[in-house]
């Protein structure tokens, strides 16, 4: 059988990743991991030959490596069938799953695959288990759930509108274990628009509500706090009740080949994945359409060498930094991302109330279209409170290098005050199309052009400089970077 997924090493760490290449990414999606067999080590073997031995330059410390696939500890066959009827929401596989979880040996998965036309487990909460791999199997669907009454950590306080505290626990779980992974190319379903049980309400409903009122009380899918060394990878998320994946106080996250499907509209706070207070953070050959950030790094605690490289967004609010930056963020490398009709592109947002020191962000080889704000660099952030107060934001070292932009919109160098400011550099970034096309906010920002073209016709308003001439150039294309979305299971 191959062996357990890889766990990077510690004591050379290598800051870069191994992309593939197109023949190896070829034969990587042709591979299916078919009922009770894991993938052939021939093919595994030739797929490793093949992958680039490019070093990618990157932030992460660790050597970042496609996962594997680990041998089998339990197979569970599925016994219900989507669409689910009423009939059938009561007959949980909750128990089966997480016993099969707590008993199976580290380095090895629990498989959730079908049975026939059964293809669907059904399931409320679930904690996952150190070292052991959650596999999911192709054509095969986890459901949440849509009985409140399972995530409530007060009896009652789930699928309310309260701002008491937290009272939902997410649909999986990773609380300080190392190891921990969910592989596969099966989907995890939060059915976020679906009515909840008795009610003829949905999570989403009560996130729509909770914008003039308290705050929703609702699950998430993945939550892990202090799970090093966690990973996802090939799985599809969507429908969210709320974030998608939320990383804190971890060392050692790798993301590979996610797929994250969820509306764009009416579905509030959906965010796809929120690293914070963590390091070592690695999210790559991922496809993120979903309602809110496609990527935020939460930096109420400080996070730090974080790598975002090989990646599509479509819709969604971008790829992001904050809104809290009061931790810090530092040492973040986004490179070959394609941002395809996002409410935001480029993203840095915090203000007056939860901001710090974000620096050392680079941004290369960026293609942004239709996108209302492709470059979003702003400390009045107002979505969480107060523009104005006593942890006010500073931006500087931020790096945007060969990016491409198309589709108007406006472009936002906005920092929070003369003391607080914003200091970017862009470096062959350009506008592809009728520069009439964009309108610019610029406050207390120290922009410097070069040493690449840059076409952007930048105001010196409001007490902010530019350093360098405007100059023009023939862009790289952006053709082959914008894909569809790819399908779903």
């Amino acid at each position: 059988m191959p062996p357990p997924p890889q766990t990077p090493t510690q004591s050379h760490p290598l800051p870069y990743i191994l992309p593939l290449t197109a023949t190896a990414r070829t034969l990587h999606h042709s591979l299916q991991w078919s009922d009770h067999k894991e993938p052939p080590i021939r093919a595994l073997i030739l797929l490793t030959a093949l992958a680039s031995t490019t070093a990618l330059h990157a932030q992460d410390t660790r050597t970042v490596t496609e996962p594997i696939l680990p041998p089998v500890c339990t197979t569970l066959t599925a016994q219900l069938h989507s669409p689910l009827p009423e009939v059938d929401e009561q007959k949980l596989d909750t128990a089966r799953i997480q016993q099969a979880l707590d008993h199976c040996r580290q380095g090895h998965a629990v498989a959730l695959r079908t049975g026939g036309s059964q293809n669907t487990f059904l399931s409320g909460p679930l904690e996952l288990r150190a070292g052991v791999t959650l596999f999911i199997d192709k054509g095969t669907t986890l459901l949440a759930s849509r009985d409140p009454a399972l995530y409530a950590t007060v009896p009652g306080k789930c699928g309310i509108l309260s701002d008491e505290g937290h009272f939902c626990k997410p649909l999986l779980s990773a609380q300080h274990i190392a190891g921990a992974a969910i592989m596969g190319d099966g989907t995890i379903d939060g059915r976020g628009g679906s009515k909840l049980l008795g009610s003829n309400t949905t999570w989403w409903d009560l996130a729509e509500q909770a914008r003039t009122g308290p705050r929703q009380q609702v699950p998430r899918i993945l939550v892990t706090d202090y799970a090093d060394d966690f990973t996802l990878y090939r799985i599809t998320l969507k429908n969210s009740p709320n974030f998608h994946v939320v990383y804190n106080h971890g060392n050692g996250f790798t993301v590979w080949g996610l797929k994250i499907d969820t509306p764009k509209r009416l579905a509030r706070n959906t965010d796809g994945v929120d690293p914070g207070g963590s390091k070592n953070i690695t999210i790559t050959h991922s496809f993120i359409r979903t309602g809110d950030d496609n990527i935020a790094i939460k930096g109420g605690e400080p996070v730090t060498n974080m790598t975002v490289a090989h990646n599509h967004f479509y819709y969604g609010h971008g790829m992001s930094i904050g809104s809290e930056t009061q931790g810090g963020v530092s040492k973040i490398h986004v490179s070959d991302l394609s941002l395809d009709g996002p409410d935001s592109g480029i993203r840095i947002k915090s203000m007056g109330t939860r901001g710090g020191l974000v620096h050392d962000v680079l941004y290369d080889d960026i293609c942004i279209r239709n996108s209302p704000r492709p470059i979003d660099l702003t400390s009045a952030y107002a979505a969480n409170g107060p523009v104005k107060g006593n942890s006010p934001p500073t931006f500087r070292d931020i790096t945007l290098r060969n990016v491409r932009i198309s589709g108007g919109g406006k472009i936002l160098f906005d920092a929070y005050d003369q003391d607080h400011r914003l200091g970017v550099r862009l470096d062959n970034v350009l506008l592809t199309d009728s520069p009439t096309a964009y309108t610019y906010t610029v406050n207390f920002a120290d922009i410097t052009l070069g040493p690449g073209p840059t076409n952007l016709q930048i105001p010196t308003t409001n007490d902010s400089t530019v350093t360098g001439q405007p100059s023009n150039a023939t862009p790289t294309s952006c053709t082959e970077k914008f894909i569809p979305f790819p399908t779903t299971n």
